[in-house]
């Protein structure tokens, strides 16, 4: 649905530093799952360049190739 080049811009990406820890408590234990799998799905995409900002809790930056 983005064009090419189109920028997708993900605030809050690192959750408190939570998604980069082996933080495991229940009550966030989803929101930090899906965090990991949107980093790696936005990384790994051939279609995707994307740079994970650590500022605040972190902002990814991806563009359409």
């Amino acid at each position: 649905m983005i064009k090419p080049n189109g920028i997708i811009f993900a605030d809050n990406i690192l959750y408190k530093g939570y998604v980069l820890s082996d933080y495991n408590k229940h009550k966030q234990r989803t929101a930090v799952r899906n965090l990991r799998e949107y980093i790696k799905e936005v990384s790994e995409n051939p279609n995707l360049e994307t740079e994970i900002l650590e500022v605040g809790d972190g902002l990814a930056v991806s563009q359409i190739k």
